[in-house]
C-alpha cells in the first residue's frame, strides 16, 4: 500500500476514522508523561503528526514544534489548527535520508503500525536520529498482548452464552484472517488493513536496535467500546490497551 496517496485519500475524514489515543486514554497516562517533559526552553517533533491532534498538548508545552507526515493533505488540514509555534514539513519516516533538526522531545504516536517489519524499525531509527543527546520520546504502539487478551475476553463471552469457540461467527474474529507468519509477527487485520502490533519484549529489542533505551513502559487503557461494538456491563477491567514506552537517547 502507498502510505502517502492512502493518507491523503483519507484527507478530511482523518479525525473522524482515525482512533484519537488522547480523548480515549482512559487514565490520561500520555497526559501525564507530557506534563512531565514540558518545558517552553525545549524544542519538539510529532513523527507523523496527521492532522495535529496532539498540537494542542504540544503547543502550549514546549517553545517549538515541528510537525511531520507523510501526507501533504493531511500537514494542510493540520495547519489551518493556527498554532504560531509549530512548523510542518512532509516527510516519509522509513527513509533513512529524511534530514530532521534535532529536539529534545519526540512524540510518535501509533506511525509505526506498518505491516513490514523492516520499515517499522527504520521509523525507530528516524526518531533516534530526531532527538538531541539525552532527549526523551513517547511513542505510542498498538499492543499484541491486548488483541490476543480481547479476543480471549469475546470467548468467555460467547460461552456465557452456550456459544463455544468453534461455533463463533467467523466475522468475530477478522484479527487473525492472515497468514500464521504474519500472527507470529504481530501483523492482525484492523479493519482489513494489516496492521504492527508489538509484544513488551519486542519492543525492548527494536528500540536498542534503534539506539534508543526504554526508561518506561505504561499501559494506555481504553474502553471495551473501542474493540466491541455493545460490550456488556459485566465487562470490566483489565481494559485493552496500547503501549506507551517512554524512550532516551
Amino acid at each position: 500500500m502507498n502510505q502517502e496517496i492512502h493518507w491523503d485519500n483519507i484527507g478530511t475524514k482523518y479525525d473522524d476514522e482515525v482512533f484519537d489515543v488522547f480523548k480515549s486514554d482512559k487514565h490520561q497516562v500520555l497526559i501525564r508523561y507530557f506534563m512531565k517533559h514540558a518545558n517552553k526552553r525545549k524544542d519538539a517533533i510529532d513523527f507523523g503528526c496527521g492532522t495535529g491532534k496532539a498540537f494542542e498538548y504540544l503547543s502550549g508545552s514546549f517553545k517549538h514544534i515541528l510537525g511531520l507526515d507523510i501526507s501533504g493533505e493531511l500537514l494542510k488540514i493540520a495547519k489551518t489548527r493556527g498554532y504560531k509555534n509549530i512548523a510542518y514539513k512532509r516527510a516519509d519516516l522509513t527513509r533513512s535520508n529524511v534530514k530532521i533538526p534535532p529536539a529534545q522531545f519526540a512524540l510518535c504516536c501509533n506511525v509505526a503500525i506498518l505491516p513490514e517489519p523492516d520499515r517499522n524499525i527504520a521509523i525507530f531509527k528516524t526518531i533516534a536520529r530526531g532527538l538531541k543527546k539525552n532527549g526523551t520520546g513517547l511513542i505510542v504502539i498498538p499492543s499484541l498482548e491486548s488483541i490476543f487478551y480481547s479476543s480471549w475476553r469475546l470467548i468467555e463471552w460467547y460461552k456465557m452464552e452456550k456459544v463455544q469457540p468453534e461455533e463463533i461467527p467467523k466475522d468475530e474474529l477478522l484479527y487473525y484472517k492472515g497468514k500464521t507468519t504474519d500472527i507470529l509477527q504481530g501483523i492482525i487485520n484492523i479493519n482489513g488493513v494489516r496492521t504492527k502490533h508489538y509484544t513488551s519484549p519486542e519492543l525492548h529489542v527494536i528500540t536498542q536496535q534503534a539506539g534508543l533505551t526504554i526508561t518506561a513502559v505504561e499501559k494506555l487503557e481504553y474502553d471495551w467500546s473501542t474493540e466491541f461494538a455493545a460490550p456488556p456491563d459485566w465487562l470490566q477491567g483489565p481494559f485493552p490497551w496500547d503501549w506507551m514506552i517512554e524512550v532516551k537517547k
